[in-house]
């Protein structure tokens, strides 16, 4: 799960650097709900593991 957070996380910060840097132009609103779309799925993956947490050990 923690590895899903870190894509999210990756791709939300490829997402800023394109819709708030301004490189890609037409896209750039596209970016932006890209990025705010996994910085929301990154906080939810974070809570999902949080909450189910390590069980015992086998």
């Amino acid at each position: 799960m923690l590895g899903w957070a870190l894509l999210f996380f990756i791709i939300a910060i490829v997402a800023a650097v394109l819709g708030f840097g301004g490189i890609a132009g037409a896209a750039s609103s596209i970016a932006q709900v890209i990025f705010f779309i996994f910085i929301v799925l990154l906080v939810v993956s974070l809570i999902a593991n949080a909450v189910r947490g390590r069980g015992p050990k086998a």
